[in-house]
């Protein structure tokens, strides 16, 4: 009997063995993140044609929902919403209780109909690394206390119906790398940016308004868009900083003074200042391979440099340019080395091509408005008038144009 009992005994201790190696191999979601996500279904729905949602039973294991990635109890991802491109999205409010998902590294929305605000509990995610909720309707404020999530290096909001300002704090995220705030309708000052990581700052299509000092933003920045705003002030001190920057969209402000020379020394593939207030000559100090090049609409004087005729794209119109053209950028327009030379609209003397020069198809010139009768005949945009010469009363009156 008593070998009996022993035999059994083991057993039973074999069993219990078993269970507890299999319970270790498949952990129990944390109880509070199983809470949170019931409530942050119950706050969302599927768009007509979507259904992210068909994973999400409560009698499974949350670990293999859709979008949900678990590290042993925890969840450290939530991606919410089909992220195949066409997807429907989703449609609802953001639960506060995502913040109860203390260990998430990552959250992000797919673009859809979500609306009402960002959650304050945002604040309480000390692991998040990266926030994406772009391409929805979530409106409010960026919560200030976003700035205490110091581990933070990617937050994407836009394309939203945020208002109020760029919360300061967020500029003193150390690890920040990617900020996306473009097209909402945030206002007040771009705040100054500390982190040494920073290389993609992306603001168009806001209100921002105010100066940039010349340390606001870092060094380490390659992608910078700030156009389509009511941002004032210089700008020289500040771009000479970026020489990293190969992406560059200034367009569509108030900025003043001077544009550096050695800007254009830059990795840049894309320079975009036009529709600024920028004024004085403009002198690459050495032959430009930026491709696209937008110095239009402008208060910008002087000669044209013949650095500029390396230029694909070259927009220099409604500016106040004097003198000849450069005889370097005929040479490259007839053999279609330059697709684009506007001229239009300044107060240009003259340029030596042949009135039965033959312009490539696939490259655009336009002279026209300048103090100088177009040798050629060239289409040009219709915004640049039917007028094909400035009036003489103008073009005597050169000697003002840098009052």
């Amino acid at each position: 009997m008593a070998k009996c009992m022993t035999s059994s005994s083991s057993s039973s201790y074999a069993l219990l063995l078993f269970f507890f190696c299999f319970l270790q191999l498949e952990a129990i979601l944390d109880p509070a993140d199983f809470l949170a996500l019931q409530n942050i279904r119950k706050a969302l729905q599927d768009m007509p044609a979507s259904d992210f949602f068909s994973s999400w039973d409560f009698t499974a294991d949350p670990c293999n929902f859709a979008g949900v990635y678990c590290d042993s109890d925890k969840v450290i991802a939530l991606n919410l919403g089909d992220p195949r491109a066409g997807s429907p999205g989703l449609t609802g409010r953001l639960h506060p209780s995502v913040g109860k998902l203390s260990a998430l590294a990552e959250f992000t929305v797919v673009p859809g109909r979500i609306y009402g605000p960002l959650p304050e509990t945002l604040s309480d995610l000390k692991n998040l690394r990266f926030l994406g909720v772009n391409r929805n309707f979530i409106s409010g404020e960026i919560p200030t206390k976003l700035g205490e999530l110091r581990n933070l290096r990617t937050v994407d909001l836009s394309y939203n119906q945020l208002t109020g300002r760029i919360p300061p704090t967020v500029g003193t995220l150390p690890e920040l790398t990617n900020l996306i705030l473009c097209h909402n309708r945030l206002s007040g000052s771009v705040p100054r940016f500390e982190s040494h990581t920073l290389t993609r700052l992306d603001l168009k299509h806001n209100s921002l308004s105010g100066s940039l000092p010349p340390n606001s933003l870092p060094p380490s920045l390659q992608y910078l868009s700030l156009s389509w705003n009511q941002l004032t002030g210089p700008m020289d001190r500040l771009l000479a900083r970026l020489d990293q920057v190969k992406y560059l969209d200034l367009s569509l402000n108030k900025f003043t003074g001077p544009i550096p020379g050695h800007i254009f020394s830059f990795p840049l593939t894309n320079l975009q200042l036009e529709r600024n207030q920028f004024s004085g000559p403009v002198q690459p100090v050495d032959q430009v391979s930026i491709p696209t090049v937008d110095l239009s609409y402008n208060r910008l004087y002087g000669q044209i440099s013949p650095m500029l005729a390396t230029v694909q794209n070259l927009y220099l119109n409604n500016n106040r340019f004097t003198g000849r053209v450069p005889a370097s950028f005929v040479e490259r327009l007839l053999d279609a080395s330059i697709q684009i030379l506007y001229l239009q609209h300044n107060y240009l003397t003259g340029i030596e091509i042949s009135p039965t020069a033959v312009i490539p198809e696939r490259s655009s010139l336009c002279l026209q408005y300048n103090c100088m009768v177009p040798p050629v005949e060239t289409p040009c945009p219709l915004r640049a008038g039917k007028e094909k010469t400035r009036p003489t009363t103008q073009c005597n009156q050169l000697k003002d144009l840098k009052d």
